[in-house]
């Protein structure tokens, strides 16, 4: 029950995040957005789905899941980690297709998703395994609501701005 609360906010953000990435030529999806000749510095596209692909195997290995299948690539964590500046990448030459990023992101997602539905009650009281988290998410449950709700919009909101800077419409 616990799990698939969680789960149904995540589905959404994935939602939210299909109808977001409708559009976006693969040849803007690592740059930064420009308005009236000035270069705004904010995250792209690419920084935007490839961090948030961090985050679903956490959920699925912390719920006693395999997430083998999902781990991101130590190319993944150097790119997309919190710790990494976005850059802009006019040629594409550091940032992966944009094809790659988003099937990543999305079975991640699913993956994520399923384990949540599929995992018993008893394991979201558990204590957050980062000590880092902690003081904010004690948690697993409250960890995992934030890794695939939260923490999902507060980006995709990034996304939905770089949209209107690019000047796409809304989705």
């Amino acid at each position: 029950m616990i799990g698939s609360m969680i789960a149904d906010s995540a589905t959404m953000g994935m939602g939210y995040a299909e109808r977001l990435l409708q559009g976006i030529p693969a040849s803007q999806f690592g740059r930064f957005a420009e308005v009236n000749g000035q270069t705004i510095h904010s995250n792209h596209p690419a920084f935007i789905i490839g961090h948030l692909s961090l985050y679903p195997s956490r959920v699925v290995a912390e719920l006693g899941g395999n997430a083998e299948a999902i781990n991101p690539s130590s190319q993944y964590e150097s790119l997309f980690s919190p710790s990494a500046s976005c850059v802009d990448d006019p040629d594409a030459t550091i940032y992966p297709a944009m094809d790659e990023i988003t099937e990543k992101f999305f079975t991640a997602q699913r993956a994520a998703i399923e384990t949540l539905r599929a995992s018993d009650d008893s394991l979201f009281p558990a204590e957050t395994p980062l000590e880092r988290m902690r003081a904010k998410f004690p948690t697993i449950g409250s960890l995992h609501a934030f890794y695939l709700g939260g923490h999902v919009m507060m980006h995709l909101g990034q996304l939905s701005a770089w949209r209107r800077a690019m000047g796409m419409d809304p989705a």
